[in-house]
């Protein structure tokens, strides 16, 4: 075989005076014996190339990216391999299975499943705890998530211990404020419906009017809705004049319930029969008729006429009945009460005449009004020591759903205008409890 060296130089001998790249071409032998560095292949050898008639291997050319593909796909495989799907190793395992004397394939039996090792444990996720973990409820249980806080004193030595140390030290509501937020909470209470309440008597002069009005301003202050008040005393009731004062009332336009019921088919809204009425605050009240000649002409049919129209925009209503339970507007009044209210004194009169009206309801159809009536037993005239005010009490609260007194107030035995402001504390307490106690029959 020439030299190398003698071959290079005649090469360069025959190419003299010939451009650089003719001569790097024409350096590169077809046969691939001579390697020149700057081409950037080497001779490759690898397992699939084909061999010579004389048992030589044939070598390429090839980059060194093919060259390190050809060295790492020769490496051995890791031990780790992945587990092989039952698809992929089913002939492999039918080939290599053992045969029985008759040729037939003898099944193996499936390999034991692979347990991870002992050692290693599995920790659970956030998102599994999560999961697993009870949804809390935002609606039932929002104490969950806000920590309750105590109501605020109000007056007394709670409240004034809150005031000083502003806030810092909270004992809390007294039993007596308790029971007034109970109070409220009743009389406030929202209905589904219009309700009325009638307020009679058998005698005149026991507290029947003040005790509309005082519990109709009430049910103004704590209600959300404003309550109606309607005056039907057949004997020219002064149900407005104890609410706004005789000069006010004299003053205004003296609209009554006569002139309502003689325009009541023009009426199709509040506002229409907001002129009809006159308001002490957020008490709304419908005049009686003064005129002696036809204060007594209400009949039954006119006063459910009333009532219908009263029940399209009051919630609640308030019924002055007058003296006595005969007259004609009566019927229509129990008809389309909810509930009684039975004004009552401690005189022994008074308290025979509250059990007489009790009787006669329960007689003539009306037991369940008898039942649930309330009897509201005013102290106006201070009775001599000689009567037993708990006698006359337990005699009335048998045949009742609840007795309650109002202490004696010269802002009720006056017989003028009534107002919150100037009622004594007891007053305006039994005033509470007869709103909540009507509201309560409301079902």
């Amino acid at each position: 075989m020439p030299d190398p060296a003698d071959q290079n130089a005649r090469a360069h001998a025959e190419d003299a005076g010939q451009p650089q790249l003719r001569r790097r071409r024409d350096l590169r032998r077809a046969d691939g014996e001579l390697l020149d560095a700057r081409t950037g292949t080497m001779p490759a050898v690898t397992p699939n190339s084909p061999a010579q008639p004389d048992g030589t291997q044939v070598t390429r050319r090839t980059s060194w990216a093919e060259v390190a593909a050809a060295a790492d796909a020769a490496q051995p495989a890791a031990p780790n391999r992945p587990p092989v799907s039952a698809q992929s190793v089913t002939s492999a395992t039918i080939a290599s299975a053992p045969k029985a004397a008759d040729g037939a394939a003898v099944p193996t039996p499936p390999a034991p499943p692979v347990e991870p090792p002992a050692f290693r444990r599995v920790r659970p996720t956030v998102a599994d705890t999560i999961a697993e973990s009870p949804l809390p409820d935002f609606i039932s249980s929002p104490g969950l998530f806000v920590k309750e806080q105590k109501p605020r004193p109000v007056g007394g030595f709670r409240g004034a211990l809150y005031s000083l140390t502003g806030g810092a030290w909270n004992l809390g509501p007294s039993a007596k404020q308790r029971q007034e937020d109970e109070l409220a909470k009743r009389i406030s209470r929202q209905l589904q419906g219009s309700y009325n309440t009638a307020i009679l008597s058998l005698k005149g002069g026991i507290g029947k009017t003040s005790t509309t009005v005082g519990v109709g301003l009430t049910l103004a202050e704590y209600r959300g809705d404003a309550p109606c008040a309607i005056d039907a005393n057949p004997d020219s009731g002064d149900l407005v004049e104890r609410a706004l004062g005789e000069g006010i009332y004299q003053q205004s336009s003296p609209r009554t319930i006569t002139d309502l019921l003689e325009n009541i088919e023009s009426v199709d809204s509040l506002t229409a029969l907001a002129r009809y009425m006159h308001h002490a605050g957020r008490l709304h009240l419908i005049a009686g008729e003064q005129d002696p000649e036809v204060s007594d002409s209400l009949t039954a049919a006119e006063y459910l006429r009333i009532r219908k129209l009263i029940s399209s925009y009051y919630s609640v209503a308030l019924t002055d009945c007058g003296t006595g339970v005969t007259h004609n507007a009566m019927s229509g009044i129990l008809q389309s009460a909810d509930n009684l209210v039975i004004a009552a004194g401690y005189a022994v009169s008074g308290a025979k005449r509250a059990r007489s009206t009790l009787h006669w309801l329960a007689s003539h159809g009306y037991e369940d009004l008898a039942r649930n009536a309330i009897v509201v037993i005013t102290d106006k005239d201070e009775v001599s020591s000689r009567v037993d005010k708990d006698a006359i009490e337990e005699h009335l609260s048998g045949i009742c759903r609840e007795l309650i007194a109002v202490p004696h107030d010269r802002g009720v035995a006056d017989g003028d205008l009534v107002t919150l402001d100037v009622l004594k504390p007891e007053t305006r307490r039994a005033y509470r409890e007869i709103a909540a106690a009507i509201v309560d029959g409301y079902r």
